[in-house]
């Protein structure tokens, strides 16, 4: 197999130098360019739409590798909550390409800390490890190729010295990893053929691969800011789903698409090039209109955050209730279940189950899921060292304590029907120490109150809006009596929910 710039050696072959600043000169004082934040190539992609496609691409690259794809399978909450991944990817990749390098050096110790989690065996009872520099390596590749592969499809191909930085730029951001150099070959000329070699010898038609392209987009639950909405959301999704599927396919190197056995419908190609294509338009508009990350954030907005942006989304959430009340009409779809309501409902054990255990969204409630809520309680209060270890510690003990309480028929896992069976006895000592740990760890002064700023943090809701107004801090028996009530009492509740059972 040869990759298509696989033989390209001069820049010659390599297309033209982009409009978009891929020729960037050195510095104005004879310096070289910036490897991160304003200036790097990378930056000129990150907030292009294109983006978006080639992400999707190199995921599926990524969930091909045997071992990554026993990881996304065992630990992530991609299936889940893809929302909810795709907006703390982006905050990642802000702060690793980002122009602190204080912010990066703890990024990347955050994200070798949740690497250093996630080991285990696949189904075919070989090992995986997020540490194998090899496999981190591959991860880098697939960023960098589908970069430079979504410029090609876009017809704007780019010139060798572009591919130059932004490979260097790549390679910094895996030695800013802590990886030592040589996991990634040293030139441009050498990556293509690690790359086509990988690609032949080494991937696979894995399950995790097999979800992103056929389950994923199929079922994507709706994210917050089209929460309500099911029909509008289905019928796009009926849509957009098998139409994303097929461009991601058509994309993908064409020596494996025969090798994993991936159909390719007829007329692909064509509708994967007119979709890079048409992408590609938007990056016409006035600069500042199309963010990735304001994006990201605006897909997470609920409608009853205290954000102000949140009173436009009701007027439009309005709005689009009566276009679905059209669609409704013109093509029934199939009823889906309303949001929660107030504070207070109840849910069945059931749903519980689903919506707030069951994270990594495989039926089954065992230590990823509740590790899965430890990471994201982490990242959204951004700890560090040794909190963020005291508090995976109390998930691993109330983990423990699940087991032994639910796993009757002892698998090393609960199902729904043993979780519906025992859910009254989920209160145990273990998550009260949860609640506490949880409570120290958003309580940053240590008075011994959740102040608003705190609670913000947490919560990302104001305040007053989720507590009796009388109140002036949330102190501690009433945060624990709170997560408490939600963790085991299955009540809907207006913070806790968009803070763990939020697609």
């Amino acid at each position: 197999m040869t990759h298509p710039y696989s033989a390209t050696a001069d820049s010659s072959e390599a297309g033209t130098p982009l409009d978009d600043g891929s020729s960037s000169e050195p510095g104005a004082e004879g310096g070289t360019t910036a490897v991160f934040g304003p200036g790097s190539q990378f930056s000129e992609f990150f907030d292009d739409p294109r983006w978006a496609l080639a992400m999707v691409r190199a995921t599926v690259l990524e969930a091909a590798h045997p071992q990554i794809g026993a990881a996304l399978v065992d630990n992530s909450t991609f299936v889940a909550h893809p929302w909810r991944r795709l907006r703390n990817t982006f905050l990642s990749m802000q702060r690793m390409f980002g122009a602190d390098d204080r912010v990066r050096q703890r990024e990347a110790a955050r994200l070798n800390r949740l690497h250093a989690r996630l080991n285990g065996t696949d189904a075919r009872h070989r090992p995986y490890d997020a540490m194998n520099p090899d496999v981190r390596a591959w991860v880098v590749a697939t960023l960098f190729e589908s970069a430079v592969t979504m410029c090609r499809l876009s017809g704007q191909p780019l010139a060798q010295h572009a591919m130059e930085r932004l490979y260097a730029e790549f390679q910094a951001f895996l030695a800013a990893m802590g990886d030592e150099p040589g996991h990634l070959p040293p030139s441009l000329h050498e990556f293509w053929s690690y790359y086509d070699k990988v690609v032949e010898e080494e991937l696979e038609n894995t399950e995790a691969m097999r979800i992103i392209l056929y389950k994923l987009f199929d079922h994507l639950p709706a994210p917050p800011l089209l929460n309500g909405l099911p029909t509008v959301w289905a019928a796009g999704r009926a849509v957009a789903g098998p139409v994303i599927g097929a461009i991601t396919v058509a994309s993908l190197p064409e020596p494996f698409r025969r090798q994993a056995g991936l159909p390719e419908l007829p007329g692909a190609q064509t509708l994967m090039q007119g979709a890079y294509l048409a992408v590609g338009l938007a990056r016409l508009l006035p600069p500042g209109l199309i963010q990735a990350g304001t994006i990201a954030d605006l897909l997470a907005l609920s409608p009853d955050s205290d954000d102000p942006r949140a009173r436009t989304i009701t007027a439009l959430r309005d709005k689009i209730n009566r276009a679905g009340a059209l669609i409704r009409l013109i093509t029934p779809l199939p009823p889906e279940p309303e949001p929660a309501g107030d504070d207070g409902v109840r849910r069945s054990a059931e749903e519980f189950f689903a919506e707030v255990l069951d994270q990594t969204g495989n039926g089954y409630l065992d230590w990823p899921d509740l590790a899965a809520m430890a990471r994201e309680l982490s990242s959204r209060l951004d700890l560090d060292e040794p909190e963020e270890t005291r508090l995976y510690d109390a998930f691993a003990g109330w983990w423990r304590e699940l087991q032994s309480a639910l796993d009757t028929d002892g698998d090393g896992r609960v199902s729904a029907q043993e979780y519906a069976a025992a859910a009254p006895s989920l209160a145990g000592p273990a998550l009260i120490r949860v609640a506490e740990v949880l409570f120290d760890a958003t309580d940053k002064d240590g008075n011994q109150t959740i102040d608003a700023d705190e609670y913000r943090a947490l919560f990302r809701t104001a305040f007053h809006r989720d507590t009796a107004e009388a109140e002036t801090a949330y102190t501690r028996s009433a945060f624990v009596k709170d997560f408490l009530t939600f963790m085991s009492g299955r009540r809907r509740s207006t913070p806790y929910d968009p803070l763990l059972a939020q697609a």
